[in-house]
């Protein structure tokens, strides 16, 4: 039923865009007939403009189909399965956890969630990419404390591991006996599985729980592997008294309870090392121990700096393992017991030979309690529905903070460059700073498929303010205009290389929406169109996204009426999308990469730039002050939807920031200026101000909805698609 009504949804928005074309194919024959030289010009751009965010609409819509009949297809691996793939010989797999600067608590549930991990032949590397000397005490117990987390982690899991090792190699040496009973033996076992499970049931008791991220790592880590436990001890003892439990069925038992402990954690500094790449973003920091894989190596000083260099010796070395695969895990995210289990049992089914990388694309830890993290959160889950839906039409996108990739492809799409006079691979590009996306690309173009699991098995933090969510969505929107031209390339026809139209059709929006989108529905908003423009259809476009999202939003646990929420929140990001498109045509233009952002996770409210705030605050009065100019005009149908936009606006600012918190913002620029008055003489002074002043009032009436000069002077209307299918790629 769902699939149909989607199908219905995307007939409906085809046709109200068709009659909204032909409508305006009308006006713009007769303008062109009777020499109206400037409407036929409006009628086009308004066209083009209108038809983007239908165009998002529809990449919503088919890939909420895909999504529909991926879940109706799914069928996940059984137990059964799982248990013979895990007896046969598994492949290896390094957890990479890249930190800077993180809070300890938070990694240490990451790492603890990739050490549970019910899976063998597996290690974790913590990638601390802190400064190794730092400049502040404070920052000198931060690295200490990241340091030591390893060792406290596997102190933990230390005791269980020797408990579990010892019970097995006791258990084999009994069942090599001819006197072996299968009722001690048995018995032996179910104590165990208690055992452990009441482990797991103390270290829950145990956890501090401070937020809705505690609780997700309680439920799904420590007691989700209790309860599992639970029902294996009943069904064990099920069998045993049955007499149904053979020594075969205790023994995969016994190896499987071990290897649930028995993991390596390591720690890797790359700054230590001055022949290894600082750049200072994630993709480098992994690029650096990656490059490493399968290598012994030793310190070295050289005229007084630190390198790691390749060595033969048998002595004191650092040897990095090689392994099939990489499982690249952000510092704040928690991965499902069987995340690694499923995802490498995925790769290796026949037909999966070429996908690069699988994942589940993340979820947002539920139940947070400020209502921008809340928000935030459900359209990081609605774009978990839309990241599926790409994969039902190979147009899957890589996203860094949980996915499993083939060491193969890596070295596929692999280069090497220089950086302080030395050689430095990258396997990872960092051109833009969206590494995933661009990787996504890279690996198109030379074959590789990549492959969303359906299942939610992973979960990360949402910024839980508007200061951190601006670096976070600001860097999303930075650097997908670079990418098209790799996108184009992969497109064209060449070999194996050729992308779909399909494909295309996905990959060009998730690149190019954060730019588009937000720049058509400004222009829409700034720009008085001629009210002849739109017709009954224009809003009829808007209704099936609008109705489906919402119900998308109820099936992920979210209330209906927060479509009204998520879209303030569009209007809020505005801005803030921009500003990181600026970012790429800034690049673009100069050659210089942008800098990475990394997302703040402290403890308190993160501080907005002055400059962000002073242009939220500008763009809301100046919608207020269209429609003051579209009622004194007449313009009553422009002046509704001016004040519903502006209102929107309005409640964002106060709901998603508060006033309070806006006003603290700006309270560096207000001293700048300030300090600037009593320093600065008072011609220079009165020159600045003039000049600041005319450049604000200049930006904001760029920014108007409508003037009564603007485009014939009727103003814009048909603003109910405004802000629909603005996808964030959800990274």
């Amino acid at each position: 039923m769902s699939r149909l009504v989607t199908v219905c949804g995307i007939a409906i928005t085809l046709i109200a865009w068709a009659g909204a074309a032909i409508h305006d194919t009308r006006i713009f024959v007769v303008a062109v007939r009777d020499h109206e030289e400037m409407t036929a010009v409006q009628t086009l751009l308004y066209l083009a403009l209108v038809s983007v965010l239908v165009y998002g609409s529809l990449v919503y819509l088919f890939a909420r189909l895909g999504f529909l009949n991926r879940t109706f297809r799914h069928r996940p691996a059984s137990n059964k399965d799982l248990a013979e793939f895990l007896s046969r010989s598994t492949p290896s797999v390094t957890i990479l956890v890249p930190s800077y600067k993180e809070d300890v608590n938070v990694v240490k549930k990451t790492l603890l969630s990739a050490s549970l991990q019910d899976y063998s032949r597996r290690s974790i590397v913590l990638l601390i990419d802190d400064p190794p000397h730092p400049a502040t005490l404070e920052d000198a117990a931060a690295l200490d404390a990241m340091r030591q987390l390893v060792d406290d982690v596997e102190r933990l899991l230390a005791p269980l591991r020797v408990r579990t090792a010892s019970a097995l190699a006791e258990f084999e040496a009994a069942s090599a006996r001819p006197t072996a009973s299968l009722a001690v033996e048995g018995r032996r076992l179910v104590d165990l599985v208690r055992e452990i499970g009441h482990w797991f049931s103390e270290q829950a008791t145990r956890h501090e729980v401070r937020d809705h991220s505690d609780r997700c790592f309680v439920d799904l880590i420590l007691l989700g592997q209790c309860r599992q436990l639970e029902r294996l001890a009943a069904t064990l003892e099920r069998r045993l008294r049955a007499r149904r439990l053979d020594l075969h069925t205790m023994l995969a038992t016994y190896r499987r309870l071990a290897q649930r402990f028995e993991v390596t954690l390591r720690v890797f500094e790359r700054k230590r090392y001055a022949n290894l790449s600082h750049e200072p973003n994630k993709a480098m920091n992994l690029n650096s121990y990656i490059g490493l894989m399968g290598g012994r190596f030793e310190e070295r000083w050289d005229r007084g700096r630190l390198l790691l260099m390749p060595t033969a010796s048998q002595g004191p070395s650092l040897i990095v393992p090689d392994t099939e695969y990489v499982l690249v895990l952000d510092a704040d995210s928690i991965i499902h017991p069987e995340y690694t289990l499923r995802l490498a049992h995925c790769l290796n089914q026949p037909g999966y030979e070429r996908v690069a990388v699988v994942q589940t694309p993340y979820s947002a830890f539920a139940g947070a309690s400020g209502v921008l993290e809340r928000v935030a959160g459900a359209t990081t889950d609605i774009q978990y529905q839309i990241h599926q839906g790409f994969t039902d039409f190979g147009a899957t996108f890589w996203v860094g903070a949980n996915a499993m990739v083939r060491a193969r492809a890596l070295r596929d799409i692999a280069y090497s460059r220089r950086e302080r006079g030395f050689v430095v691979p990258v396997f990872i590009d960092d051109h833009t700073v969206i590494e995933d996306t661009e990787s996504t690309i890279e690996l198109r173009c030379r074959g590789w498929q990549l492959h969303n699991y359906p299942d939610r098995l992973a979960f990360s933090a949402t910024p839980p303010d508007f200061g951190s969510l601006l670096i976070q969505r600001r860097r999303w929107a930075n650097g997908g205009l670079l990418i098209v031209s790799k996108l184009w390339r992969g497109a064209v026809p060449s070999g194996r290389r050729q992308v779909s139209l399909a494909e295309t059709f996905f990959r060009l929006h998730y690149l190019t929406s954060l730019a588009a989108s937000n720049t058509a529905l400004l222009i829409l908003l700034a720009c008085g169109f001629d009210e002849r423009l739109a017709s009954a259809w224009l809003p009829i476009t808007a209704v099936p996204y609008y109705v489906l999202y919402a119900s998308d939003l109820r099936r992920a646990g979210y209330q209906r009426r927060d479509v009204i929420h998520v879209y303030a929140l569009n209007i809020l990001l505005i801005v803030v999308s921009l500003a990181g498109v600026f970012g790429s045509l800034r690049q673009a233009w100069t050659g210089r990469r942008s800098t990475f952002a990394r997302t703040p996770k402290v403890a308190g409210r993160t501080a907005a730039p002055a400059g962000y705030m002073v242009a939220e605050l500008g763009l809301c009065l100046s919608w207020f002050g269209a429609v003051a100019i579209d009622v004194h005009y007449g313009h009553q149908l422009n002046a509704v939807f001016g004040f519903a936009n502006a209102s929107i606006m309005l409640y964002a600012l106060m709901r998603f920031i508060g006033m309070r918190a806006a006003w603290e913002d700006v309270t560096p620029l207000r001293h700048a200026l300030g300090r600037a008055k009593v320093g600065v003489g008072g011609g220079w002074w009165s020159r600045a101000r003039g000049l600041a002043a005319g450049v604000f009032v200049a930006s904001i009436l760029l920014l108007q909805p409508t003037t009564a000069t603007g485009f014939g002077g009727d103003g814009m209307v048909g603003e109910p698609v405004a802000c629909q299918g603005i996808a964030e790629p959800g990274r």
